[in-house]
């Protein structure tokens, strides 16, 4: 006997309709919800967490204020998955698998890193401000530093067990070096994409003295 499911129309390949309407929804709820997302982002790199309202989120989104409850509960959980969209970006520029050589994967790591600052300079100064007083975004906040600074000094501790590298301190302390000072320089990048590049080489030959690499 089959089910009602099995008797409904197909929609697409061996697809019930039912299923087909599912997929569709999801879809544009995920759309939704990226849209209202990349609104909070850029309502919240304008205007601080305290000057931007939801009715500032979803004006930028171009949304009514109920639709954006559709999908936030209120303004900080929005701000607390905005924090952690840009955790992950933050992550994922450290990550090069397959890339080993230590000349490619610095180039490749600092340009990933250092556009990734420029790009979110002023959102990440907000979550600067708002680590101070909120548990959950410090440490977000915290895994953005710790994460790819550990990345970093395993790297570096197996290149001197492989006898390619002699860097010029511990591992550790200058993974957590570097990371200060790409933070603190990505601030002041040019816009000018020739000028970003030389930059990409110049932090990179840092990098890769410090670091000692041989060959």
């Amino acid at each position: 006997m089959m089910s009602d499911h099995a008797a409904e129309p197909a929609c697409g390949k061996n697809q019930p309709a039912w299923a087909a309407a599912r997929q569709r929804r999801a879809g544009e709820e995920h759309r939704m919800r990226t849209v209202l997302l990349e609104a909070a982002a850029r309502a919240f790199a304008r205007s601080g967490y305290g000057g931007t309202s939801i009715g500032a989120i979803a004006a930028e989104a171009e949304v009514s204020r109920p639709a954006f409850y559709a999908y936030f509960a209120s303004k900080r959980e929005a701000f607390l998955e905005v924090v952690a969209a840009l955790r992950d970006e933050f992550l994922a520029a450290h990550e090069f698998p397959g890339m080993d050589d230590p000349y490619e994967l610095g180039r490749a790591a600092t340009r990933a890193f250092l556009a990734a600052h420029a790009a979110n300079a002023a959102l990440l100064t907000v979550v600067e401000h708002e680590a101070e007083g909120d548990e959950e975004v410090r440490a977000m906040r915290d895994e953005m530093r710790r994460r790819p600074a550990r990345r970093m000094a395993h790297y570096v501790e197996r290149l001197v067990a492989e006898g390619r590298a002699d860097p010029v301190a511990d591992p550790e302390l200058l993974a957590g070096v570097m990371n200060a000072t790409f933070t603190r320089f990505a601030r002041e990048l040019p816009d000018d994409a020739a000028a970003f590049e030389q930059k990409v080489e110049e932090f990179t030959a840092i990098y890769l003295r410090l670091i000692g690499v041989r060959g």
